[in-house]
């Protein structure tokens, strides 16, 4: 589901997560797909968690592994550093509480809520689709643009 949606996208890939290491280390295309989409015309923004920010030593800190998910967050970030010279294609660091992961392929959201203390691999994932104007995808996809406003250029 996840990379045909990926594949499929024409418009917009949104990614909001603190490291988001499952997504790359589950198909180690994703990058080289990600970077297809973006010479395809397709807008990707992609926003990690600042791996020397509060937000993420506290969620560390929550989910019992200290310091280990900023070692995450450094180490996912590796695999995106091709796509930064990618027209189209951009990459944040936030800073923020997420309550939620986000991935949105056009019209298309995957959200995995966080549950206190549990990494998000360990909680569900809910697919949600545009269908009008209203409504929780457009919720959600209003939080990701907020986040993405507020967060830092990746610049390794």
């Amino acid at each position: 589901m996840w990379l045909s949606l990926l594949r499929e996208a024409t418009e917009q890939i949104d990614v909001l997560v603190f490291s988001g290491t499952f997504f790359v280390q589950s198909n180690p295309q994703v990058v080289k797909m990600l970077a297809e989409r973006a010479l395809q015309g397709t807008r990707i923004r992609l926003c990690f968690g600042d791996p020397g920010g509060e937000a993420v030593a506290a969620r560390g800190h929550e989910e019992g592994i200290g310091d280990t998910l900023a070692a995450k967050v450094r180490a996912s970030l590796t695999y995106y550093r091709p796509l930064l010279s990618e027209e189209g294609c951009e990459v944040r660091l936030h800073d923020t509480t997420l309550y939620n992961s986000m991935f949105r392929y056009d019209d298309n959201l995957m959200v995995n809520p966080h549950i206190w203390g549990q990494p998000a691999s360990a909680n569900p994932v809910f697919q949600l689709r545009r269908v009008d104007d209203t409504g929780w995808f457009d919720n959600y996809t209003e939080s990701f643009d907020a986040i993405w406003a507020e967060a830092k250029p990746w610049a390794p």
